[in-house]
């Protein structure tokens, strides 16, 4: 079966009601986005959910693809917690490492505790908690994950063959699949965040929308590195992944929301293959 649907998500805790606590409101436009994403995802009636985040395994100048039997963690905020425990697919994941190999790809799978059962399982990031939240409760298709993690210690252009690899195994396969881009936008949007102020969050921001507007988002690879060196996003990687996996399977994208609530930019976007 192939590659039925794609997505840009974000992954800040807030946007999850449980954990939004005093200001439940401000991030209620991404919420709706995400409400929107998880309908889609839902139609789409996935196998596998493919989730590439920043945050999972960081290794150096590699690529990762978890290939534990389960992934479980938890996100908390304050006295507010919320937690996942998922299935990976084990047998994807396996695939793609072969392919990627192939390739010639930076490519390292990862498991943790055991070779199978119950204790392997590898931490849950919340850049993967987060978006799973919104997609996998009340899924009852049960769902398995893939958690791969691109790295920013290899050329844009190794991540994109390696968002290729993912398409073509997917292809390949009997399991219908999506694959989502955990992706929050420019961090340098206020003053009062860990990263500062810096005016060009709002041009790197407006880049990526007009890139996803004009369905052209293979060009988010040619962005400055001085402008993403400016602006502290945490998505061109993600996005530079499922743009490799887009040129493989062509999909027509949609920008479902985008706001600035805090010190970085949130955005949903759906890609739905096209006929």
């Amino acid at each position: 079966m192939p590659l039925v649907y794609a997505c840009i998500a974000p992954h800040g805790g807030e946007v999850v009601p449980t954990l939004a606590g005093d200001s439940p409101r401000l991030f209620s436009q991404t919420r709706r986005g995400m409400r929107i994403l998880s309908r889609q995802i839902k139609e789409a009636m996935p196998d596998t959910i493919v989730i590439a985040s920043p945050h999972n395994l960081r290794l150096p100048k590699h690529i990762g693809v978890v290939i534990s039997e389960n992934s479980s963690g938890k996100v908390i905020e304050g006295v507010r917690e919320i937690r996942l425990r998922a299935k990976c697919d084990v047998e994807l994941g396996s695939a793609v490492i072969q392919e990627a190999e192939k390739q010639g790809l930076p490519v390292v799978g990862a498991n943790y505790g055991t070779l199978e059962g119950p204790m392997s399982d590898l931490a849950m990031d919340w850049g993967t908690l987060i978006p799973l939240w919104f997609f996998l409760r009340g899924n009852r298709l049960k769902s398995k994950v893939l958690i791969v993690t691109p790295s920013r210690g290899i050329p844009l252009e190794q991540n994109y063959e390696f968002g290729k690899c993912v398409a073509r195994v997917a292809e390949g396969s009997r399991k219908r699949v999506i694959l989502v881009a955990s992706s929050d936008q420019a961090h340098a949007h206020r003053k009062s965040g860990p990263y500062g102020f810096d005016s060009r969050a709002k041009e790197y921001d407006r880049y990526v929308v007009e890139a996803i507007k004009g369905n052209r988002l293979t060009s988010v690879m040619k962005i400055d590195p001085s402008l993403v060196e400016a602006a502290k996003p945490d998505s061109l990687w993600q996005m530079t992944v499922l743009a490799g996996a887009l040129s493989v399977v062509p999909m027509t994208g949609e920008l479902v929301s985008y706001q600035v609530p805090t010190y970085y930019g949130m955005l949903c976007a759906g890609f739905a293959r096209n006929s």
